[in-house]
């Protein structure tokens, strides 16, 4: 038989808030932290490039397939919206002659 209730209970005031703060991935939160301490111990600038390293290198073993997998579907995704956006462009332009 199933736990789950025809009838949940109403959301408290905590669930209410909570409910609409996003939910960060681990790799996310290495990311914030990376770019947060680089920006401390490299005030003279660094490179995208250094986040993300910091940021992967200091995942849990467990996380790391996870981030690849968010990083090849915002790699597919870029791809994808550079295409669309460069398809438009061209057809402006065919129509502009």
């Amino acid at each position: 038989m199933s736990t789950f209730s025809q009838n949940p209970e109403p959301l408290d005031e905590f669930d209410r808030i909570t409910t609409q703060v996003p939910m960060l991935s681990a790799f996310q939160v290495m990311w914030n932290a990376a770019e947060e301490m680089l920006r401390e111990t490299h005030p003279e600038g660094f490179d995208v490039l250094d986040i993300g390293r910091v940021a992967f290198d200091s995942l849990p073993e467990a996380e790391k397939d996870g981030a690849l997998d968010a990083l090849f579907y915002t790699w597919w995704e870029a791809v994808e919206a550079d295409r669309a956006a460069r398809a438009a462009h061209e057809q402006a332009a065919g129509g502009a002659r």
